[in-house]
């Protein structure tokens, strides 16, 4: 199992008002944007910002980041052999399959399998 990127959240109200400064601070587009349940997102450098109305931003504010994984399913049993609690079983989503894990030391994370496609394009441009 091993990490392929980490990303800092970024909570916002506007993606749109968000992104140029990021674009001039990082150097560079969006890797990745798209609508989730009542959420944008966007995939920018080391950033992944989350965008809405507050009370919906909320839903996903427990992770401290989002981190990309090889294999999330080598993952899971990483996760469970060191005590952490799975907060959100896998599920898929549009870049592929994920989970929200708790661990031991009450950290919680995003843990994310991109697809084959995903990791392509972010991760081997």
């Amino acid at each position: 199992m091993s990490i392929l990127k980490t990303y800092a959240r970024l909570w916002t109200d506007d993606l749109d008002r968000a992104l140029p400064l990021l674009a001039e601070l990082t150097g560079a587009e969006p890797d990745l944007r798209l609508a989730f349940h009542s959420v944008e997102l966007a995939a920018i450098g080391d950033f992944l910002v989350i965008a809405g109305p507050a009370e919906e931003r909320a839903k996903y504010a427990h992770a401290s980041a989002t981190v990309v994984v090889e294999d999330l399913d080598a993952l899971a049993l990483t996760l469970k052999a060191a005590d952490a609690t799975v907060t959100t079983p896998t599920t898929s989503g549009p870049t592929g399959r994920f989970l929200y894990a708790r661990h031991a030391d009450g950290a919680e994370v995003e843990y994310v399998e991109w697809t084959p496609e995903v990791i392509r394009r972010v991760i081997h441009r």
